[in-house]
């Protein structure tokens, strides 16, 4: 008995899965497939580019960054030790095939950004000589990652080294990329900086846009959900936790606020704890100053300011006393 109802089971259970098969079956064909994507692509516009400029490679932006960082960043971002007798020769090399490719990137910028170009605009050369402009701007790079690796290792109790600091902080490569940007953001290249900053963020889930005026010795612990405006402007020695945001006060006003002042200001020495808010382009942390975590600030600040959360409270109960209090967590 026991074996014949097992035997009516399993025909009903393969009597219901084909009759699910059965109704999610679509008769379509390859060609219809291509047929309504093109009708789409008619019918939403405005994400497609076609017939458009060539524009620059996510990809290649992404390649090019990580040899970037390795040049930034000599050893640690290559799978072999760099000898002190070789370091000469493997630079120049990876100079070389950084300047090619990146030049041809600007130079598809440009294309896509000067539509209206004077014809005798000579794209491939103005491509060029802003490659090696940023190019030439490396070493003074290098000097700010230098005061941000600093302020992480002397900032972190947890970081065993500097070594540790470079090659395992999400942190030191969002900045790292940052700085890069910025320099090619401060050259009005459209598009590249964004890329690279964006790329750094899916990363690190920090979010600093490319045109944020960052000084040195500059931290931000764990950095993750951490966001920086593009016109927040931050001063020397300032540390952050988590989940800090220096955002907007308001964005109604769309494109129309292109250009303006959007982001706080947060002068030397500051420290923002994990969730702060501070929003508003008018709005300016003077140096020295303390927010504490959590804290939703909308007005300047003096400096030497200590600014924390007082309106909320934390009830801490026995567990035993609860009764129908509160619910007790699961994961």
């Amino acid at each position: 008995m026991g074996s014949r109802r097992v035997w009516v089971k399993l025909i009903y259970y393969e009597e219901l899965v084909q009759q699910r098969w059965e109704n999610r079956r679509v008769p379509v064909t390859l060609a219809q497939l291509t047929e309504r994507l093109l009708a789409s692509y008619d019918h939403a516009g405005g994400i497609n580019h076609v017939d458009g400029k060539n524009l620059p490679s996510k990809r290649a932006i992404a390649d090019i960054t990580v040899d970037l960082l390795r040049l930034l960043f000599p050893g640690y971002y290559d799978e072999k030790p760099i000898h002190s007798s070789e370091i000469g020769a493997v630079t120049i090399v990876l100079l070389d095939s950084v300047l090619g490719r990146l030049e041809n990137e600007i130079g598809k910028s440009l294309e896509y950004a000067l539509p209206c170009r004077p014809e005798d605009a000579d794209l491939s050369e103005m491509a060029r000589t802003l490659t090696l402009r940023f190019l030439d701007n490396l070493p003074r790079v290098r000097e700010l990652l230098q005061t941000d690796t600093e302020a992480a290792y002397n900032g972190d109790p947890a970081a065993f080294s500097k070594d540790e600091v470079i090659v395992a902080y999400p942190f030191i490569e969002a900045i790292a990329v940052q700085r890069l940007a910025h320099e090619l953001y401060l050259d009005d290249i459209p598009l590249i900086p964004r890329i690279m900053t964006e790329w750094a963020h899916a990363r690190s889930g920090m979010d600093l846009h490319p045109g944020a005026q960052i000084g040195t010795h500059f931290f931000v612990d764990h950095c993750t959900g951490t966001v920086v405006g593009e016109t927040a402007m931050i001063g020397n020695h300032v540390k952050m936790y988590q989940g800090v945001g220096l955002v907007a006060k308001s964005l109604a006003a769309g494109q129309a606020l292109r250009g303006h002042k959007r982001h706080p200001t947060i002068e030397d020495r500051v420290t923002v704890y994990a969730g702060a808010t501070i929003i508003g382009g008018d709005t300016v942390v003077g140096a020295g100053s303390t927010i504490g975590a959590s804290v939703f600030l909308t007005t300047s600040v003096p400096a030497n300011s200590l600014v924390i959360m007082e309106a909320a409270n934390v009830k801490v109960i026995p567990k035993m006393s609860r009764g129908s209090y509160v619910m007790d967590f699961q994961i």
